[in-house]
């Protein structure tokens, strides 16, 4: 990894963290400087808007987390998204926002201004109250004369509501250089009530002038992308980089998206405070704040998540009436160290510690208290990892991924006994990560086939990481014959869309036959079901 050019403030900072930070006068005193360049300067600079010669909306629109009577607008001005500074002056720029019932936008609902700051990289986040439960809206933003394109997106249910459908998606792993994101151009004309992002975003490897596999002739990607990501501005450019693409752009428009992380959005396969290299915690914490940062910047989130530093409270619960609770999760921030130097081992007694944890402890009771107190239809636990066991094999010795729940039996059990407890009976696991889809049943005792089942779990697969893919890959064989649980495998590039009733969840995989060149259709490559009270699934 090349030497990081951190701020001078910050890396001096850093030095005083300990592992476990903030807890003393000169851990707030490192919290305090990890703030510095927030908004707040009663006499700083602003930019008239009506000055701006280029379209500052080249990165588009976006909401996300809708409430009942209420949803998250995003937008980054970004005249030139390719450079450092995005084109635009370390000035602030006020902007006027619109939402409506209508695409004319002939009967406006609400309306306001915001300012965009340059320490947020001339990002917004616009929390809009007061509007109807269970209602699509359109929204645009204006910056002098310049207007953006207009983004749909809704509001949730009220809590108590009684709701027969909701249809949602779930993508993840959208590494720029494998390829094209023709599936969201496909995503983007369904209809659905919101997208779940399940983590890898962006990628912190190396992207070079022509794009990776994406060949490109017709334009040459500057020479700061072909370099892994380790301060702030490499983050932002990334950003940049990925969001000017006018399929993603195209999804973000079309939907509220409700986002969570994985590991590429700071580094592979990081864990908590431990880096996947041998580098000095203070410094992979400088990376890792400089990436919590960037990645707020650039989501549709609320105030709550915005980070402090290293730290930033992802987890979060949503409500769509009384048919589902969603409880998002974050995987990676607080997780012990992947066991036996991460991979694919043979479990055994380091794995297998009853201390280790994937949530961390306090996120756990969160999640097991959420749902004691839960009257949803469907309990649906957006997350990174692989939740159900996978062996490598059909034989007796196999081997297990550590970065996965497999690596952290003693947290899936004590999460497993947390929903039994609770009586949640409709346990749904959403999950990406491994650039494949699965579909899965979740056992109460995973080493005996005739366990009971207690859930499903729904493995969407990547929008282009890993390039074209395969239907069925090379371990298909013998993965499908290791664990009778797992009913559908398909290795190609796409998404999932899962559609919940009252009697039953339909999740159809969606696929795309190549990512290295553009404009391959979408077709369904299998779809399942899933019986309120009778988890498991069935092919439909």
């Amino acid at each position: 990894m090349r030497t990081a050019s951190h701020a001078p403030e910050l890396r001096a900072a850093a030095q005083h963290i300990g592992r476990r930070r903030f807890l003393t006068v000169t851990g707030a005193a490192a919290a305090l400087a990890f703030a510095v360049n927030l908004p707040g300067t009663a006499h700083a600079a602003e930019l008239d808007a009506k000055k701006i010669t280029e379209d500052p909306f080249t990165l588009g629109v976006g909401s996300g987390d809708p409430k009942p009577g209420s949803v998250l607008l995003w937008t980054r001005l970004a005249t030139r998204p390719y450079e450092p500074d995005s084109g635009l002056p370390r000035a602030k720029v006020s902007l006027r926002w619109e939402l409506a019932h209508d695409s004319g936008f002939t009967r406006i609902a609400r309306r306001g201004s915001v300012t965009a700051h340059p320490e947020f990289h001339h990002s917004v986040h616009v929390d809009v109250l007061g509007l109807d439960n269970d209602r699509p809206y359109y929204y645009r933003f204006r910056a002098g004369n310049w207007i953006s394109p207009t983004g749909r997106t809704r509001t949730a249910p009220a809590r108590s509501a009684l709701i027969s459908e909701l249809k949602l998606a779930a993508v993840s792993c959208q590494a720029y250089h494998d390829g094209y994101f023709t599936a969201y151009k496909h995503l983007a004309e369904e209809e659905l009530d919101a997208v779940f992002h399940l983590g890898d975003y962006l990628y912190e490897y190396a992207v070079d002038g022509v794009g990776g596999a994406r060949k490109y002739t017709d334009r040459r990607l500057p020479s700061h992308y072909n370099r892994e990501t380790v301060t702030l501005e490499d983050y932002r450019l990334r950003y940049g980089l990925y969001k000017s693409d006018p399929d993603l752009k195209a999804a973000h428009a079309a939907h509220p998206f409700i986002v969570t992380w994985d590991d590429h959005e700071t580094e592979n396969n990081y864990a908590d405070e431990t880096p996947e290299n041998d580098v000095p915690p203070e410094e992979f914490l400088l990376r890792r704040a400089a990436a919590y940062r960037a990645y707020w910047e650039n989501q549709p989130l609320r105030k709550p998540q915005q980070p402090a530093g290293p730290d930033m409270q992802l987890y979060r619960r949503l409500y769509f009436g009384q048919l589902a609770q969603f409880d998002i999760l974050d995987t990676r921030q607080y997780r012990s160290d992947q066991a036996y130097g991460d991979g694919w081992q043979i479990p055994g007694p380091e794995s297998e510690d009853p201390a280790r944890t994937l949530t961390g402890a306090e996120q756990e009771r969160w999640l097991l208290d959420g749902w004691k107190a839960s009257h949803a239809r469907w309990n649906v636990v957006p997350q990174q990892v692989t939740f159900a066991q996978r062996r490598d094999v059909p034989t007796g010795t196999f081997k297990l991924s550590m970065d996965s729940w497999d690596g952290y039996p003693a947290s899936r059990a004590r999460v497993l006994a947390g929903a039994q407890a609770a009586g949640i009976e409709n346990l749904m696991v959403l999950t990406g990560d491994v650039h494949v889809g699965y579909g899965l049943d979740l056992k109460k005792d995973f080493n005996d086939p005739a366990s009971r089942t207690v859930g499903t779990e729904i493995v969407a697969t990547s929008i282009s990481s890993g390039k074209d893919g395969a239907e069925k890959p090379a371990n298909w064989d013998r993965l499908t014959q290791a664990n009778p649980h797992m009913k559908f495998y398909n290795g190609r590039r796409g998404y999932v869309t899962v559609t919940l009733g009252e009697q039953q969840a339909r999740a159809d995989f969606r696929t795309v036959s190549a990512v290295t060149t553009p404009g391959a259709p979408v077709t369904t490559a299998a779809s399942f079901v899933t019986e309120a009270g009778d988890p498991g699934l069935k092919p439909v």
